[in-house]
């Protein structure tokens, strides 16, 4: 897999919108890249001097990775609520990442204890789920949360639930990911 490919889709979908023309040739890429045609999920993340400036993605697959980098590109760019829209100086700044994931898988547990054996800290990215309420942080977070409790905290604070909240038992699912950068 062509990993400049992928940073190249990302980066000419972020210009066209800011510019409003047309950069993608989807016909040619999809023709001679066949993997861009595989259904995959992935995450987009903006950095400015190594500061996060946006981060959209999919958890599952829905669509081909073509339409998933450019949407989410375009999405962490423009429509990451917690950040301005990415303006043209700092276009010509911005780092991105493209994390490609592999399909979640849901972890049994029966105690925090257990769960804590289970994950992998720098490996495994974690989704927390508890009824309507669900968050995920990439595994590229633990290098800012490193402690297991550090890192379940914020990443229950952020599906808007307590910080205790697997003494509730979430369902927790894992997935990893190929960085591209």
């Amino acid at each position: 897999m062509s990993n400049s490919i992928l940073l190249k889709i990302a980066k000419d979908a972020i210009e066209e919108e800011l510019f409003n023309k047309s950069i993608i040739d989807r016909v040619d890429l999809e023709s001679n890249f066949d993997f861009l045609n595989d259904q995959r999920a992935c995450f987009v993340t903006l950095k400015l001097e190594d500061r996060l400036r946006g981060c959209i993605g999919s958890l599952l697959p829905q669509r081909k990775l073509i339409d998933d980098v450019i949407e989410n590109a375009q999405n962490a760019a423009f429509r990451d609520f917690r950040f301005q829209p990415l303006s043209k100086k700092e276009f010509e700044k911005v780092e991105i990442e493209i994390s490609l994931l592999t399909i979640p898988k849901m972890i049994i547990y029966d105690s925090v204890e257990e769960l804590k054996e289970k994950i992998r800290p720098n490996i495994d990215g974690v989704i927390l789920k508890q009824e309507q309420n669900k968050a995920t942080f990439l595994p590229q977070v633990w290098e800012e949360l490193p402690s297991f409790d550090e890192f379940f905290e914020h990443l229950s604070l952020k599906a808007g639930l307590d910080i205790d909240s697997l003494t509730h038992f979430p369902e927790i699912f894992t997935y990893q990911v190929e960085k591209v950068k």
